[in-house]
């Protein structure tokens, strides 16, 4: 890609998490202040930026590139998390998707 979405608006908040969340993890809610790795067809609030002893930074918003499972069209789209990176989901939030190729998504969150 000759283009590039890498920085805009990045907002990274730490949590508490468990010790199955890491690095690129898409990430859910699991109690006050605490995160764990969203399973598949989960709703997630970020992507898991960097993890140690018990704490994840957990980026919340800006630009987000990862793999994705099935069609994932651009514009606005309901996205999941999948068992490896994200997909296209009716329970999923609405993202806007601004680059799509056979394996990778790229997304605002």
């Amino acid at each position: 890609m000759n283009i590039s979405f890498a920085g805009f608006k990045e907002n990274v908040l730490t949590f508490e998490c468990t010790n199955t969340v890491k690095k690129g993890d898409f990430v859910k809610m699991s109690a006050s202040g605490k995160v764990t790795k969203a399973a598949a067809n989960d709703s997630f609030i970020g992507v898991c930026v960097g993890e140690n002893d018990g704490y994840a930074a957990i980026q919340i918003e800006g630009y987000v590139e990862t793999v994705k499972s099935g069609t994932v069209s651009v514009g606005y789209v309901k996205l999941a998390a999948a068992t490896s990176g994200v997909k296209a989901a009716e329970n999923g939030i609405d993202r806007l998707v601004v680059y799509t190729d056979d394996s990778t998504v790229g997304f605002i969150l």
